[in-house]
């Protein structure tokens, strides 16, 4: 399935990793991961980084699936609000879930100062806007349980909305714990690193169409019939990992973005904050290092690419006019639209670990709007696993966790 479509930023901003180097033999190493995503990458950071040895298999070109499309906003927000998902899971798994989140976007930062990779990383602020009475009602309880449980917030009223923002509204809440970032740069630049600092095989063009395993080790079949003989894989495929999972787990959605042209730096928002809204379908704001603005939502149902496709025009002048909303006084000229399909799980969570203990089968599968941020905390569960470490996060995030 194409995952993307249109004309995303990113692909255009940065040098393309032309990698064509399809697996034409059989092959065995440690660790298999499937996918060269974000998470991908993660992955395979942390897993050289601990001196296991592994390897990288995609379909595509490195890099150009879900990432190629992705906004790269760095939150401990997850796509179901704190006071709501503690109705969902159990409280101690819900609060665990946003320090994880919050703990990992410093993880995510330190990694590309360790490895001295430009991935654009970016620390900036978020504020998330009351749409309406609703949306209020919602900011005050999600204010109430984080300023309980400790999460950094700060509640802003209409007349501090303005001063600090410069967005005439209701209510929002604010925290400086943020960032944003190019997810297909700090991707490739990623790999690209461990090409040459561990010799990282990286397989392009290779589908891995089936995966046996047994107590000690797992077979990969690909395509064209050859063999990757294995003792963990790792699936990092988003939600295409649906073909080797015993079940569905997650929800698809499309969803688009537009990017603006270039505009003068005095014109950028003030503080450069990530911006999102309490509606559904919400709308969210980012700028970039060149002061181009990137506005994005709308989603919707995912039935089949070409449905998705065919609303991108009409999605394009919906968020041009909800910016315009917000900030009539800066001009927004289109010059990039892409759209793009994404997972969602019922409580908001990923699901990362075994499907069942034991399992040498792992997933990393960061669904939801904050992906990036799972994906970092997943990597680092999938090599504890893999380095027979406990770690407790897998009672948060594994596919077992508890439900209310």
């Amino acid at each position: 399935m194409d995952l993307h479509s249109g004309l995303p930023f990113w692909i255009v901003k940065n040098e393309f990793f032309d990698l064509y180097h399809p697996l034409r033999k059989n092959y065995k190493i440690d660790v298999a991961i499937i996918g060269s995503g974000i998470t991908g990458a993660l992955v395979a950071h942390e897993l050289c980084e601990a001196g296991i040895e592994c390897a990288l298999i995609d379909k595509r070109t490195i890099s150009t699936g879900s990432s190629a499309a992705s906004t790269a906003q760095l939150q401990y927000e997850i796509d179901t609000p704190l006071s709501k998902l503690i109705n969902i899971v159990p409280e101690k798994i819900a609060i665990d879930a946003y320090f994880n989140c919050l703990e990992s976007i410093t993880d995510i930062e330190n990694i590309f100062k360790k490895t001295n990779i430009d991935a654009d990383f970016t620390r900036v602020p978020t504020v998330l806007l009351a749409s309406n009475k609703q949306g209020v009602k919602l900011l005050d309880e999600e204010y109430a349980i984080r300023t309980e449980v400790g999460l950094p917030v700060k509640y802003l009223d209409a007349k501090q909305l303005k001063t600090y923002q410069n967005i005439d509204g209701i209510a929002a809440l604010q925290n400086d714990t943020s960032a944003q970032m190019d997810a297909y740069k700090g991707a490739i630049n990623l790999l690209k690193y461990h090409q040459e600092k561990h010799q990282l095989q990286i397989f392009t063009h290779t589908k891995v169409e089936k995966i046996d395993e047994n107590k000690n080790n797992c077979e990969l079949l690909t395509e064209h019939g050859h063999t990757i003989s294995c003792k963990y894989v790792i699936v990092a495929t988003g939600f295409e990992a649906g073909q080797f999972l015993p079940k569905k787990v997650m929800n698809l959605l499309s969803t688009y973005a537009i990017c603006s042209a270039p505009i003068d730096e005095k014109m950028v928002w003030p503080n450069r904050s990530l911006i999102w809204e309490t509606a559904e379908p919400y709308l969210y704001m980012r700028t970039t290092k060149d002061n181009r603005l990137i506005v994005g939502g709308e989603d919707e149902d995912f039935q089949n690419p070409d449905k998705r496709d065919d609303l991108l025009r009409t999605k394009i002048k919906t968020l041009e006019r909800k910016f315009s909303r917000l900030y009539p006084e800066i001009e927004f000229n289109t010059e990039m639209a892409w759209c793009g399909t994404f997972s969602s799980t019922n409580d908001g969570l990923p699901y990362m670990g075994p499907w069942k203990k034991g399992d040498r089968t792992l997933f990393a599968l960061g669904y939801g709007g904050n992906g990036i941020t799972f994906s970092m905390v997943a990597a680092q569960v999938l090599k504890n696993i893999i380095l027979n470490q406990k770690d407790s996060r897998l009672e948060t995030f594994g596919f077992d966790r508890p439900t209310k």
